[in-house]
């Protein structure tokens, strides 16, 4: 029986994608063909469907694509951009390292990888070119960097992660060998990505130094000019306090994510109209757009995901698989670059938000039979995911830049494989020493 289901779930999900069908209606149809051949009322897949968007956390989902794109019209990304350059300085490469520390800030109020790549790139990749950077190279720091939107919190990826992640209990055998395990708390996440997002932003920034002295590619000035640094961060204070507002009202417990996402919303709206005055009412309706049209995208995907792990997890194929890949190996470290270079090759192909829901069910339980803590596995599965942005041929931000310097795909992706390497060997530190992760939680007292 399970065996059946696997093919039927798997098969006919695979063959529509290759058939070229969207991924939400590749899900769909694969689950309902299981629904009909398990004998089930096909109307279930509907109440799963509805179920699955009723929950509290995930109201933070449009709320953070919101919140992004008004930061995007109300001119915080354009002062977060010239902060990042005012630190780069006479360093070598120094405006396509202002280009990863403008992501990071970034990252900090979005959320999203491509919205990331979008806000930075459209001022970073011009301005790299006016410098003599090549265009090819440009888009490929541009896009490498971009994926750290959904590594820096607050993260979209995390809090779908934390919701896949909810309902799945750790197995008796893993609780009574290792002791209970905590839930995957949203706000834990969020305060765990914040030193692996700075390993993979540092990697980004090293090989970006290396390929520059390459190149040759020189500094934005001759020295560094603290006047300089202080315009910057008086013209971009109210920006800078934006992820302090968001971050630190998580932290301190003052609100949850989904209230913080809100508050991120009405300061925006506050610096952008009062602040800034920079936001109109065209731009603030071209963000409604923007939100309706990715948070629609994402609900759909998540209905039809949420079925297909539903029926997984009914059908014990989790377990299996667990069994199956224990069985083999025990070995933490054998097991980890076997899923990582599984979880590389699925963001290959595989949309972000699609991989996180299908595949925490099944990879989830593993992690608990091997005494991984459940916060520690979502960073690297998020990570995994922040290097499929930038890997072709779905690489999300490989198709942003490219259409922002007008190069071809190809050519940003031959650019773009050395920061792929190291973005891989950041991950792999980040799997294999777990305080990475954790110490910060720790610290915190989550």
């Amino acid at each position: 029986m399970e065996t059946a289901i696997v093919f039927i779930l798997f098969g006919a999900f695979l063959i529509l994608l290759l058939l070229g069908a969207p991924i939400s209606i590749s899900l769909g149809v694969s689950a309902v063909a299981a629904f009909l051949y398990l004998g089930d009322n096909p109307i279930k897949l509907v109440q799963i469907a509805f179920t699955s968007v009723g929950s509290f956390p995930l109201m933070a989902l449009p709320a953070f694509i919101l919140a992004g794109a008004l930061m995007e019209a109300a001119g915080v990304s354009k002062r977060l951009v010239t902060l990042a350059e005012s630190f780069a300085g006479p360093m070598t490469g120094g405006i396509s390292c202002a280009t990863v520390i403008a992501c990071m800030f970034f990252g900090a109020i979005s959320g999203s990888g491509p919205a990331t790549t979008a806000a930075v790139g459209m001022l970073m990749i011009p301005a790299m070119v006016n410098r003599g950077y090549d265009k090819g190279y440009a888009s490929a720091i541009t896009a490498s960097s971009g994926g750290l939107g959904v590594v820096i919190p607050p993260s979209i990826p995390m809090v779908i992660f934390g919701i896949s992640g909810m309902g799945i209990q750790a197995p008796a055998e893993a609780v009574a060998k290792f002791g209970s395990f905590q839930t995957v708390s949203i706000p834990k996440l969020f305060v765990a990505g914040f030193f692996p997002g700075l390993v993979i932003s540092i990697a980004l920034m090293i090989m970006n130094y290396f390929l520059c002295k390459k190149y040759g590619y020189k500094g934005l000035t001759d020295s560094w000019s603290f006047s300089a640094m202080g315009r910057a961060f008086r013209d971009g204070f109210w920006a800078i306090l934006a992820p302090i507002v968001i971050l630190g009202g998580i932290y301190t417990g003052m609100f949850t994510p989904t209230e913080s996402a809100i508050i991120a919303i009405f300061y925006t709206l506050f610096v952008g109209l009062f602040i800034h005055k920079e936001l109109k009412r065209k731009e603030i309706m071209r963000a409604l757009e923007t939100t309706t049209w990715l948070t629609g995208r994402v609900l759909l995907i998540l209905f039809t995901a949420t079925v297909f792990g539903r029926l997984l997890v009914e059908n014990q194929i989790p377990a299996i698989v667990a069994e199956a890949m224990l069985s083999f190996t025990q070995n933490p470290y054998l097991i980890w670059a076997m899923i990582i270079f599984f979880l590389l090759f699925v963001g290959m192909f595989m949309e972000t938000l699609a991989t996180i829901m299908i595949l925490t069910p099944v990879l989830l339980p593993i992690m608990y039979n091997l005494g991984i803590d459940p916060i520690h596995f979502g960073i690297v599965l998020v990570c995994c995911c922040e290097i499929g942005f930038q890997t072709p041929p779905l690489g999300e931000n490989l198709f942003i830049a490219s259409g922002i310097a007008d190069v071809t795909i190809e050519e940003i992706s031959i650019k773009a494989i050395p920061f792929s390497i190291v973005a891989v060997i950041a991950v792999f530190l980040i799997a294999y020493i777990p305080q990475i992760s954790l110490w910060l939680p720790k610290l915190m007292g989550y």
